[in-house]
């Protein structure tokens, strides 16, 4: 009779078993990314192949076993090329996709929006792109070009090769306004001019006003912020009036080589950009992911300054995650500072100070193929000063209030009224 409760003590022990080894045969839980991009709207060309450069990333990573043997799962959203939706969908994926940290934006009004969710929500944003600089948040990773790894040196090497008369042509929102005061308040302090200075709503190809002044004033060097389908306008318009590279050179601070592919050749041949990264940097590492970029999405694709970045965020979130062994976005962002990870286009290096990455500045002129050849180069990276010297942070600080305050607490002007 005492056969029965060994039975019974049998089948609990080997119940214990089972379960102990069902949970051991579970799969590591993935950590999961919030992936924050424009598939549509005027910005989609340029921010779906920051989508691909992440994904890329991401499925190097878990090849290689992942963040302490878990994967990364991409969450992707759709920021619709409106700041609103961007804000919208960054609550979504922190509260309900419950997401480690999240990569995204592309203009300045998508990622002043976006700054205000994580920093009411303490969690983490992985910013790819160059801008205006004037910020610095606790809960931003800048990949991107500060002011002076960027658009100043732009504007010293047009002074000495191109010429001292300036024309400033941007989309209306904060960034173009911000950079042009930002140039106006050097170009102060040298021997040059600034002939004309316009703004075009975000995603408007009405260009031909534009364009007639600077016929008319022919300045020297055109310095270009217009973002999104207004270039495709714009360059086009310029062709057709006879200003071309030769005449009335054009520095671009958002044609990246994604962009020259929706951009006429014979229209685009002979300009320059600023950047710190091209796809023609040289270097066995990068060369290795621009043919890993290829054979993923096809043989026809470029990579870019912003793909780079973009791809260069989740490798340094990964490597930080495992130093902390935490996907935590606050254990994240303290193991992320001092953190340098090898990159495409160098070494990229987090400021502890300001969250910003150490850059090399680039400056390309842009061939028939759609490429760079890189006619100037600082020759090493610069550490980030997102509040350019030229004014006291409480000046550039009041300057931005007033900006926004003057579009109703937005970082756009708002829609215009119907006729």
């Amino acid at each position: 009779m005492r056969t029965r409760p060994l039975i019974i003590l049998i089948a609990i022990a080997a119940a214990v078993v089972a379960g102990a080894l069902w949970w051991i045969a579970l799969p590591p839980q993935p950590i999961r990314i919030g992936v924050l991009h424009s598939s549509t709207g005027t910005m989609a060309l340029s921010e779906r192949p920051l989508v691909d450069a992440i994904r890329l990333a991401v499925e190097e990573i878990n090849r290689a076993g992942g963040v302490g043997g878990r994967p990364i799962e991409m969450v992707v959203a759709d920021g619709r090329s409106d700041p609103a939706v961007f804000a919208t969908e960054a609550e979504r994926l922190i509260s309900d996709e419950e997401v480690s940290a999240i990569f995204g934006c592309w203009t300045s009004a998508s990622r002043k929006a976006v700054k205000e969710v994580v920093e009411r929500n303490d969690h983490l944003l992985f910013y790819p792109l160059q801008y205006e600089g004037l910020e610095q948040s606790p809960n931003i990773i800048y990949l991107g070009a500060a002011p002076n790894q960027q658009i100043l040196p732009a504007v010293r090497w047009s002074l000495a090769n191109l010429g001292s008369r300036f024309y400033l042509v941007g989309s209306d929102y904060v960034f173009p306004r911000a950079a042009h005061a930002i140039i106006r308040a050097q170009l102060d302090r040298w021997p040059a001019s600034v002939v004309g200075e316009q703004y075009l709503r975000l995603g408007s190809r009405d260009v031909a006003q534009v364009v007639r002044e600077i016929a008319a004033t022919r300045p020297d060097v055109v310095l270009n912020t217009l973002n999104g389908d207004s270039n495709v306008a714009f360059f086009e318009a310029l062709r057709a009036a006879g200003l071309t590279a030769a005449t009335t050179p054009t520095m671009s601070f958002s044609i990246a080589e994604e962009e020259l592919r929706a951009l006429p050749p014979d229209a685009m041949t002979g300009h320059y950009a600023a950047w710190t990264y091209f796809q023609s940097v040289a270097g066995g590492l990068n060369e290795r992911f621009v043919n890993r970029f290829r054979e993923r999405y096809g043989a026809e694709r470029v990579t870019s300054d912003p793909i780079e970045a973009a791809y260069s965020a989740v490798l340094l979130f990964a490597e930080a995650a495992a130093a902390a062994g935490s996907d935590d976005p606050a254990d994240v962002r303290a193991e992320i500072l001092d953190r340098s990870v090898k990159a495409p286009g160098g070494i990229a290096h987090i400021d502890a100070r300001n969250q910003h990455t150490w850059k090399t500045a680039r400056i390309g002129r842009i061939r028939a193929d759609g490429q760079f050849d890189i006619a100037w180069t600082s020759g090493h990276p610069i550490a980030p000063a997102p509040f350019p010297p030229l004014r006291s942070v409480a000046e550039w600080t009041t300057f931005l209030e007033q900006m926004q305050a003057g579009w109703g607490g937005q970082w756009e002007p708002p829609p215009a009224a119907a006729p």
